[in-house]
């Protein structure tokens, strides 16, 4: 369970430049040629979650929680299985906002525009992790996009940067009566992907 200890605001938010080359440094608690984790240490904000690899399956959930490298929660359990599953190399956690909070509730009521920055610059980035073929975004954030206003705006900055990067967009399992993606936790382990018309869905649903 992570409760944050007050708002990023009112912290010192490191650039995801900074935090990353950090990362990529040798790391006592983990192998860096298996696992992306950035920034590197257990804070109120994280920006990627992953392993390493050239075809990355990118999924977009709202917001981190606890997991950490070799401590994989349920979720992110759930993601790997179904990244390798459908034929990519390796996945990558991402999040419409870097806050952690286990209970969406307790995320900020106001966006934090210093950490959606950097969190958009680090999504860039995982995109173009993708070395062959078009970046592949897994849409996987279910109905907890409503609890804050601002996370639709936060999304529709992703769908730029998507757009950008020629990537695709994907979902997986059935989607909930206003159209919003399903949440990986609940998905069965063969689930595939479908095409998802992200664009169609910010239109019609947020």
């Amino acid at each position: 369970m992570h409760v944050p200890a007050c708002d990023t605001a009112q912290q010192d938010i490191q650039s995801f430049s900074l935090a990353l080359e950090e990362a990529l440094l040798p790391q006592a608690d983990y192998d860096v040629d298996r696992w992306l984790y950035v920034p590197n240490r257990y804070c109120d904000y994280r920006y990627i979650l992953g392993t390493r690899g050239s075809r990355p399956l990118i999924c977009v959930g709202i917001n981190p929680s606890t997991a950490a490298p070799n401590d994989l929660d349920n979720t992110l359990k759930s993601v790997e299985r179904i990244a390798l599953g459908n034929g990519y190399d390796s996945f990558i956690m991402f999040n419409v906002y870097a806050q952690r909070a286990t209970r969406p509730d307790d995320m900020e009521k106001v966006c934090n525009p210093a950490l959606h920055q950097e969190n958009m610059a680090a999504f860039r980035w995982a995109l173009e992790q993708t070395k062959t073929g078009a970046p592949a975004i897994w849409a996987a954030w279910g109905a907890i996009i409503e609890k804050r206003s601002y996370l639709a705006h936060c999304l529709r900055d992703m769908v730029e940067i998507g757009n950008d990067l020629g990537a695709c967009w994907y979902s997986a399992g059935a989607r909930s009566k206003k159209g919003h993606p399903h949440h990986p936790l609940y998905l069965r382990k063969d689930s595939g992907l479908d095409p998802f018309d992200v664009n169609s869905y910010i239109s019609s649903c947020l």
